[in-house]
Parts: structure tokens; sequence; C-alpha cells
């Protein structure tokens, strides 16, 4: 059985804390909390987490320099910021400061459960270096594809083109997409 993802959620905020809290809790996650900035930032710097849930407009240090200083420092944990900051000018603040994902408030609880999810899902492909569906493992490093009795190695592009679809089961690619983002280019044949 695998190990309870710890999730770390940052905000001032008591009430929507405890609610954040208590959903992510119930959904399965160990959960810590912190009530600033500096103290977020103390316990990203000090604990190891899988995930962290982060407010910007927080006492003592806001949530974009939290975020910073969490890159600054080599940790490389996936960072959702929640926030009433929405203007697309406060999103890409938010991901020039190293987010992974922006979420605007009020936020519907469902969708923050599917996004942690997907990001510790993407994370753990990213750390793996590993991705399956069923019984059948593409292995980043080496570029093999294990299915019950073969291995099979394939060349890099198209070991990439598998290892993306498989990483994102549920999304379409249209050839085009495929092909500027493997060949560098966009192609109409």
């Amino acid at each position: 059985m695998s190990e309870k993802k710890r999730i770390l959620i940052v905000d001032d905020d008591t009430e929507i804390r405890d609610l954040l809290e208590f959903d992510i809790a119930s959904s399965g996650y160990f959960v810590d909390t912190a009530a600033d900035g500096m103290e977020g930032l103390n316990k990203a710097l000090n604990n190891k987490y899988d995930l962290i849930l982060l407010d910007v407009m927080m006492p003592k240090m806001n949530g974009f320099d939290v975020c910073k200083n969490i890159r600054q420092a080599k940790i490389k944990v996936p960072i959702l910021m929640l926030t009433a900051k929405g203007t697309i000018g406060d999103k890409t603040t938010g991901f020039d400061s190293g987010a992974d994902d922006y979420l605007v408030k009020p936020i519907h609880l469902e969708e923050l459960v599917l996004r942690v999810g997907a990001l510790l899902r993407r994370a753990k492909i990213q750390n793996d270096h590993k991705v399956s569906i069923g019984n059948t493992i593409l292995d980043d490093d080496t570029y093999t594809v294990y299915t019950q009795n073969e291995k099979i190695e394939l060349p890099q592009k198209e070991f990439n083109i598998l290892f993306k679809l498989f990483s994102y089961p549920n999304q379409i690619f249209t050839r085009t997409k495929l092909m500027n983002e493997f060949w560098g280019m966009l192609s109409e044949s």
C-alpha cells in the first residue's frame, strides 16, 4: 500500500484553512497547515511535502514571495496557488514565481481535489520517469515498454510520443500538436 501524500496548506483565513484541511484530509491525504507566509515558508523549507496549497494575500510574507523562496531553495514540490487575485497579471506573477497551477477563489472543492490529484500524478511521473496503464509500463530512462511478457525498446521520438499519451490518458492531442512538440515544426502533412 502506498504512503499517504503530505500536503501543506498555507492560508491566513482560519475558516478557509480549516475547510481545506478537512476536505483534503477526507480525500486521503496527510495535511499540515500554516497561518501566514513566514510560517508556511519555514515549514516548506524544513519538512518534505508532496504538494503545497498556497494563498497569495497573507501577513508577514505574500504567497508570491513564499513561492519564489521555495523555488530558490531548489525544492521541486508542486505548488497550487489559491487566491482571490484573479487578473491575468496576478496569474502571470504566480506562474513566474514558480507556481504549477493557479485557482481563483471562490473554489469548488471537488475541482480542487481533482487538481491536487493531477499535480501529484504529474510529479510522480516526473520523479519516477515511469508511467503505467494496466499491465504496461513505460520507462523513460531506457525508452523501454514493458508488458506482461515482453520488453520492447523504442526509438526516442516514438517512445516520447507514447509516453506523452500515457501521461495524459484522458486528453486528446492533435497530430499537428504532436508534430510541433516532437519535431519542432507545424506540419500540414
